[in-house]
């Protein structure tokens, strides 16, 4: 595995264009990891799936030693190669819990993140993660910190700042956080934000301008929204299915292409274990939305976000 920016191949355009990633330059469209855990038992066509994302010129991996408890880190270091160029990603905050009742428990305080990032490097086989997100439990979706696990911000910052400057993590995002920890954090040099947010469920609309403003890259998780019961699907939507049938194209698609619309700094990870659908994914990057399509801009920007708030434990 390699964290170097991925070199200019000709005849392989990297989809949805370009945008900087902590002094990196990444595909616009890149490839959430969580997915490959459902291919646990087929590493093959795990692999196989890497590879193909790299083919069609996917740079930004996103990863966690939490998803399938190390297997996919492990994927990406054996699949990977140096000449890929590949900029991978990870996060803390979280550590492994396979027979909880979610597959993940909080791991907030300053000692469990130093520790979670020891666990990410030996498992991607790397000396340092180019960027590592911090994913806090301020919000849902998803699991909230409780007891000893709600901690305070600075103290996280502290021991992030200090693996950044022993050089074991590049850069630092955040993930999971309200526009005021935003605020708070960004004297510490912030790289990048991960928060759900999809066209159907935009409670951030606000900290998409603020990343904007501060050359902050905004990585909308769960794109396609509909992760848990409850959670609004981009798929669903009459709009997005009007857009669809207008431009012959995919809902999904459809959602895909409006979140790269929304601003030039949306870095997007969607997952899938399919071959298919990330091809689908990935050419996504290539369609233009725009008001000459009778109006289907428009009425995109015109769905009504409805809530996301799905408590996982």
């Amino acid at each position: 595995m390699t964290s170097s920016t991925a070199p200019e191949t000709p005849g392989t355009p990297r989809p949805g264009g370009t945008a900087p990633l902590a002094g990196h330059t990444v595909s616009r469209v890149g490839y959430g990891a969580m997915q490959l855990e459902r291919l646990h038992g087929d590493r093959a066509a795990a692999a196989a799936l890497l590879r193909r994302a790299v083919e069609l010129g996917v740079d930004h991996f996103d990863t966690a030693q939490f998803y399938g408890n190390g297997f996919v880190n492990e994927l990406l270091r054996d699949t990977l190669r140096p000449e890929d160029g590949a900029v991978v990603v990870s996060k803390v905050g979280a550590d492994p819990d396979p027979h909880g009742p979610v597959p993940l428990r909080a791991a907030q305080r300053p000692e469990q993140l130093r520790a979670s990032v020891e666990d990410n490097l030996r498992s991607l086989g790397t000396e340092q993660i180019p960027v590592v997100n911090l994913r806090r439990m301020d919000t849902l979706p998803g699991v909230l910190a409780e007891g000893d696990q709600v901690v305070d911000l600075d103290d996280q910052l502290a021991v992030m700042t200090a693996l950044r400057d022993e050089g074991k993590i590049g850069a630092i995002g955040l993930s999971s956080v309200t526009q005021d920890v935003l605020r708070r954090a960004l004297p510490a040099g912030i790289a990048c934000v991960q928060n759900a947010y999809s066209l159907v469920a935009r409670p951030d609309e606000e900290m998409v301008d603020l990343c904007a403003a501060h050359g902050i890259a905004w990585v909308p998780f769960f794109p396609l929204g509909g992760a848990f019961p409850g959670m609004p699907k981009v798929t669903d939507e009459p709009a997005v299915l009007a857009a669809s049938a207008t431009l012959d194209v995919t809902p999904s698609q459809v959602g895909l292409a409006w979140l790269l619309r929304r601003s030039a700094g949306t870095l997007l990870i969607p997952g899938t274990g399919d071959a298919g659908h990330l091809e689908q994914n990935v050419a996504a990057g290539a369609l233009a939305l725009s008001e000459e399509f009778d109006g289907v801009l428009a009425s995109l920007d015109a769905v009504t976000s409805r809530g996301a708030d799905v408590r996982l434990a």
